[in-house]
């Protein structure tokens, strides 16, 4: 398949209100966005063996076995996308769900086919970056050794809190202990780069508990550091929890603390801010999720997954069901299509750009909103923002978050996109 091959959309049978497909077609036939071949992608695994109460992505207990019928699908989906995928693969990206939750031997079946199908030389080089989210309890050797033979050379564990108290609250079953054994694992594998997440702000959660997270975490042979404070989302059982009573979420005022002590901390010891809430040592930024932040393009395979591909934004179906079921040439029926639009771009931009520490082309943005007839009113968000403190300078090249700024982040991202919206 050329290099210089479009994605068009083709509605078909209904998921609700449609199903949707992507299928090649000739450049000639649409108009063309110019842009290299994407370079990353992103691979969703949903099983887990129990749903965390905090978590709003798609995840199932799968109580009917489907892993070998799932896999055979994904496959499908793999070579369906792999003629897309033209240049070597600089990140990949495998979530879920519990992806270490897939047995080793489907595991095998999975990265071969990603051998066979894609140009991985630049992963299995090590020059470029192959992450798997882990839960500590399904860390094994074998799973392990099987990851890296397959090119994977990073893994991202979900460690959330080292206190079994606020573990339960959040509805993790994981034994604290069983994280630093999981690295240890991981680490005698070959998969030395590794990465924790935590929370912060779980309710009934002090200062000194965080901190000692913080502390047993920066013990241990990480990397990278992602930490979150914890969110309520819409139809979650947490949030469901909330509006019950069973606990009072934490003060907004506790809450920017710990995000500060949190920095502080990390930045003492070796790991600098490089997103809200992500914290890296030198060169160990994850690459991947900067490609989601930058606006790069990237594919996108199973259940949930969304992917972007020149201007063209969509999402798989959620359901497990309608993905092993329904199957066009290995293209998986969608739940969501944007196709290209320019204002919908910056605006992306914008909110996730404003994210990094690395910030924003304010020049680039600046033309990008001329296009639009926005230029002016998003210079004067900028100039707003910055007089509120939370831009360092509204006339410098880069429109970057000032410490106070990064916990008004949102609040910026709006006033961006607010200009972009108006008349």
């Amino acid at each position: 398949m050329a290099d210089d091959t479009a994605f068009s959309l083709l509605k078909q049978r209904s998921i609700g209100s449609s199903r949707a497909v992507f299928r090649p077609r000739a450049p000639t036939q649409v108009p063309e966005i110019h842009a290299p071949p994407p370079r990353s992608l992103y691979i969703h695994i949903p099983f887990c063996t129990h749903k965390c109460h905090y978590c709003d992505f798609y995840s199932i207990v799968d109580t009917r076995d489907r892993q070998d019928a799932f896999v055979s699908r994904l496959v499908r989906e793999l070579q369906a996308q792999a003629p897309f995928a033209t240049d070597p693969l600089h990140t990949i990206f495998v979530g879920g769900g519990t992806p270490s939750l897939l047995r080793p031997d489907l595991w095998q079946k999975l990265l071969k086919a990603m051998r066979t199908h894609l140009d991985l030389s630049m992963i299995l080089s090590g020059e470029g970056e192959f992450s798997v989210e882990c839960n500590p309890e399904t860390v094994t050797d074998e799973l392990a050794a099987v990851l890296q033979e397959g090119g994977v050379n990073r893994a991202s564990l979900g460690a959330q809190s080292f206190n079994q108290t606020h573990l339960k609250t959040l509805e993790r079953w994981h034994n604290p202990e069983k994280v630093q054994s999981a690295i240890e694992t991981l680490r005698a594998a070959g998969i030395t780069r590794c990465s924790l997440d935590l929370i912060y702000a779980i309710p009934g959660q002090s200062m000194d508990e965080w901190d000692r997270d913080l502390r047993t975490a920066l013990s241990m042979p990480i990397e990278h550091l992602s930490a979150y404070a914890l969110t309520f989302e819409p139809g979650t059982a947490m949030t469901a929890r909330l509006v019950r009573g069973e606990f009072t979420q934490a003060p907004d005022d506790l809450e920017a603390d710990m995000y500060r002590h949190g920095l502080e901390t990390l930045r003492v010891n070796g790991f600098e801010r490089y997103e809200v809430s992500n914290h890296a040592k030198a060169g160990a930024a994850c690459r991947h999720n900067l490609a989601y932040w930058r606006q790069d393009d990237w594919l996108a395979i199973g259940p949930s997954a969304s992917g972007h591909f020149r201007q063209h934004r969509w999402k798989n179906t959620p359901r497990l069901d309608d993905y092993l079921n329904l199957d066009e040439d290995g293209f998986a029926p969608l739940c969501d299509h944007e196709p290209p639009d320019d204002r919908r771009e910056l605006m992306d931009l914008l909110m996730t750009g404003i994210r990094l520490s690395e910030g924003i082309d304010a020049k680039n943005a600046i033309k990008a909103a001329d296009s639009l007839d926005a230029a002016d009113a998003l210079h004067r968000a900028a100039i707003m923002c910055a007089d509120q403190g939370w831009l360092n300078d509204a006339t410098a090249d880069r429109w970057t978050l000032t410490d106070e700024g990064f916990l008004f982040a949102d609040r910026v991202a709006r006033e961006f996109i607010g200009a972009l919206m108006t008349d």
